[in-house]
Formats: C-alpha cells, sequence, structure tokens
C-alpha cells in the first residue's frame, strides 16, 4: 500500500553527526524505508523539529535515534498485527518492535500441543481477513499461527524483531514519545530509540507469567514449571503431577496428563463456573452472545447456568464451586473468564483427575494442603496465568493501572493522552482486540490525514514562493 511517498523511518542521529549509519538487521517494510538524508525529515512540522534540537542536544549524537514517521506498535501479536492491518487501510506508515525473532511468540513459544482456540473461529478472526473456509470451527494451536503468518504476510507487515523495549516516555519538551531499546539477538549494549508521534501498546495481558512464591519450592526436589513451558503430558507419563490452577489452562493440562497416563491432582482454591463449551450443537459463548443482545444480563447469565446445569449436572459435588455472580457478570466485571469443558469434567467425574484445595508449602517430594493432608507428588505445574508487562516499561503515565490494564473499562480502554494507545486490554478476547485495533487505526487516521494535507499546502506554498525568484 503507498503511503504518499513519506517514509516512517528516519536514522536521525547522522543529521548532527554528519555520518552514515547502517540500520540493523534491516526489514522491507510496506512503506518503510531507512534514509540517511535530511531531506525526509520535514514529514514532522517545522516547529516540531526545533524543539527537538532543542530537547534532544547532545544526547542525538550519543544514540542510534530512529524517527518513526507514524506510530511505534510495541508487539506483534495478534493485537499487534490487527492495529497495522488497520493502519494499513488508513495509509497510515508505523513500525512494529517485538522482543522475540518471531510474530505471536506466545502462541508460538508458550503453549501446549494440544491447545485449540476455545471459541468458534467467527469470534477469532482479525480485521479485513476471516480463516479459511476449511478450517474447522475451534483451530487448533498450530492451524491458528498459520493464520496469523499468512495475516502478516497478507498484510505485508514486517515487525523489527529481537527488539526489547526498555522504557517508553513521552517528551513534553518536543510533544513526542521516545521508546528505548536494544537488540535482544545481538549486541544488548547497544541502545536504539524510536522516537514518533504515537505509541500503541499492544503487549497485551499475558506478556508475563505469574509465578508464586509458594513456601518450600526449594527444597521439593522435583522438577516445577509453569505452563508456559508445558508442551505435551508424554514426559509425565507414569508420574504424580500436581496442576496449581484451575482455569482453561489448568483444566486441559490436567486432562492432557490424564490422556498420557500420568495420575494429576488438580488445585482449586476459588470458585469456578464451568460451562459446556456447547449446548445443543451452539457454542455457549455464541449463545451467551445472543442472550446479551437481547436480555438483561442478570437474566441472560439464569439461562446460561441453567442450560449448564442441565448437560453437566450438579458439579459442585465434585470440589467445583460455583461463584455467586453469573458467568456474564463476573467476566465484565472482574474480568475472570469461565472454562469452558473440553473434556477434563469427565475425568473429575471418574477420578481420574483428582480435585485438591490450596496448597499451604512445599516439603520434600510432598506437597502440604491447607485443609492439613498431604500427598506426595513428583512433578507440580503452575497454571497460575499471566500479566501485563507495561508497567515494566511505561513511565510518566497514569493511563495504566499499577497491575498493566487501563484504568479505563471497556469499550473506553484504547486511548490515553499524548498519542498514547492501549490494544489487547480489554479482557474481551481477540474480538475486543480487533475492535480496538479498528478504532485506534481510525482515530490515528484522521490525525495523519490532516497533517499530510496541511504539508502538501505548505510544500505548494513554499514552491510558489520559490518561483517568484
Amino acid at each position: 500500500m503507498q503511503t504518499g511517498g513519506i517514509f516512517p523511518v528516519v536514522i536521525f542521529s547522522d543529521i548532527y553527526n554528519n555520518r552514515k549509519l547502517m540500520d540493523p538487521k534491516p526489514q522491507e517494510d510496506s512503506g518503510t524505508k531507512t534514509v540517511s538524508d535530511s531531506r525526509f525529515v520535514p514529514a514532522f512540522p517545522a516547529s516540531t523539529m526545533t524543539r527537538m534540537t532543542e530537547s534532544f542536544g547532545l544526547d542525538l549524537s550519543s544514540r542510534r535515534c530512529v524517527l518513526v514517521n507514524g506510530p511505534i506498535i510495541i508487539g506483534s501479536g495478534p493485537s499487534g498485527l490487527a492495529t497495522a492491518a488497520c493502519l494499513k487501510e488508513q495509509g497510515v506508515p508505523f513500525v512494529i518492535l517485538e522482543r522475540a525473532d518471531c510474530i505471536a511468540s506466545l502462541w508460538q513459544r508458550r503453549t501446549y500441543d494440544r491447545l485449540k482456540l476455545h471459541l468458534p473461529k467467527q469470534f477469532c478472526q482479525l480485521p479485513r481477513l476471516p480463516f479459511p473456509a476449511d478450517y474447522p470451527e475451534y483451530p487448533t494451536r498450530r492451524q491458528f499461527i498459520e493464520y496469523l503468518e499468512s495475516y502478516a504476510k497478507y498484510f505485508d507487515i514486517s515487525p523489527r524483531f529481537n527488539q526489547t523495549v526498555l522504557s517508553a516516555r513521552f517528551d513534553e519538551t518536543c510533544g513526542l514519545w521516545r521508546v528505548r531499546a536494544v537488540d535482544a539477538g545481538g549486541d544488548r549494549t547497544a541502545e536504539i530509540e524510536y522516537i514518533g508521534r504515537w505509541l500503541v501498546a499492544a503487549t497485551g495481558e499475558n506478556a508475563e507469567k505469574v509465578v508464586p512464591d509458594f513456601q518450600g519450592l526449594a527444597e521439593f526436589g522435583g522438577s516445577i514449571s509453569h505452563v508456559c513451558d508445558y508442551k505435551s503430558g508424554r514426559e509425565y507419563a507414569g508420574k504424580r503431577v500436581l496442576v496449581v490452577g484451575c482455569g482453561n489452562s489448568g483444566m486441559e493440562v490436567s486432562l492432557d496428563l490424564c490422556q498420557h497416563n500420568a495420575f494429576p491432582s488438580m488445585v482449586v482454591r476459588n470458585s469456578v463456573h464451568v460451562l459446556p463449551r456447547e449446548v445443543c450443537g451452539k457454542s455457549t459463548f455464541e449463545l451467551a452472545v445472543l442472550l446479551m443482545k437481547w436480555l438483561p444480563l442478570w437474566l441472560a447469565d439464569r439461562i446460561i447456568l441453567i442450560l449448564s446445569w442441565l448437560v453437566l449436572g450438579n458439579i459442585e459435588k465434585y470440589g467445583l464451586r460455583k461463584p455467586c455472580n453469573g458467568p456474564l457478570e463476573l467476566k465484565n466485571t472482574t474480568g475472570r473468564t469461565p472454562v469452558l469443558d473440553a473434556g477434563a469434567l469427565e475425568k473429575i467425574k471418574s477420578g481420574e483427575i483428582t480435585i485438591v484445595p490450596g496448597v499451604k508449602r512445599f516439603l520434600h517430594g510432598k506437597v502440604e494442603l491447607v485443609d492439613g493432608r498431604i500427598i506426595e507428588i513428583d512433578s507440580a505445574i503452575l497454571a497460575t496465568g499471566y500479566r501485563s508487562n507495561v508497567p515494566s516499561w511505561l513511565q510518566g503515565s497514569d493511563f495504566f493501572s499499577k497491575d498493566g490494564i487501563p484504568k479505563q473499562p471497556f469499550p473506553n480502554s484504547w486511548k490515553g493522552k499524548s498519542g498514547l494507545y492501549a490494544v489487547g486490554f480489554t479482557k474481551k478476547g481477540l474480538s475486543g482486540a480487533s475492535f480496538d485495533a479498528a478504532r485506534i487505526a481510525k482515530d490515528i487516521g484522521k490525525l495523519w490525514k490532516e497533517e499530510t494535507r496541511q504539508q502538501k499546502r505548505l510544500g505548494a506554498c513554499h514552491r510558489r514562493c520559490i518561483s517568484q525568484f
């Protein structure tokens, strides 16, 4: 897609140093070009350039600075890719910074083999490109990765890989965002500073694993791993495995362990909603969306719970207590996702998956539970979730909470101040990320087009003045 001949990336420090700087591991972004010629710099207003000179001064002579004539997107997961595709549609150039060496590293590197999308594919597709027609209703992990790779190829999205962001802050003096990064695949001491008008945080809610600090972990002696490192139950065959956590990941890992002849015990500390994935051949999620469209939330919750009871029976007698609030209300108020049963409940009913209460402490080859029982285990898998990493790199902004989630709830969580945007933090899954991506691109696109028209008018006026002499 053409972008009016204005390139989004300019190596800026050589304007001050009067030397050519090579772009590290250059990639062929659509509409992206690395140059060392100051004629591309006036794509920014002259007043901005003056403020940049005053703000950076000698800083530019000692650090690689990349001027981005468009948004800087941090993260190339589904949220970052969706935003990039929508920006392409608006004709806005951009740069994506990705800490890994591939897109969607969470899906490619930190998911287990048996994983499938929990929702029907029509609720998980990204903007402007549906899933292939021959994909099943619930695509596998591998199929979803292939879809994301084809999505990036279709929209000609080429992130800058191995770029670990150290910090991002808005510089009030020049009115631009300054993003410091290092090359994770090379010299980590060589910093690059990306400078641009807009910053899009697309690292999402699941950027870092959560590992509780259990008492006695050091003396346990067995293997302990987070679910992000789990691939298959093959290596656990014949072993007694404690799965800490009863969300969708904990349930599926416990099921996978059973299918590979392991003996899982699953820790259930709190109440949890377990719903059938389908009711009468129709997706429970799709049914919930339909009910919420026509009925108040409390009534939709009541219907979902009645249908769930008819399909699954009374699951509380197996140690799975239901929360006081309905699954839809709980999701809306706290972001807690109900478990969509993929077969684990049958194993719980048969006793192949044992339900146990919370962990008090680990002992050598054992674990003590909060009810005083001590059980022998060989391994533990922590299905304890993920968290946002935004607080570790975003500076000087109160848009995000200390937990790295926008303070404003959906649908107002996508836009902050000074050109800051957030995508993938709605707790609404891929459909929520796609919704925000389209809004962000439309908002930036409007500003981009207004400024482009103004620059063209100024350029035409300048040429007319020159022609008078």
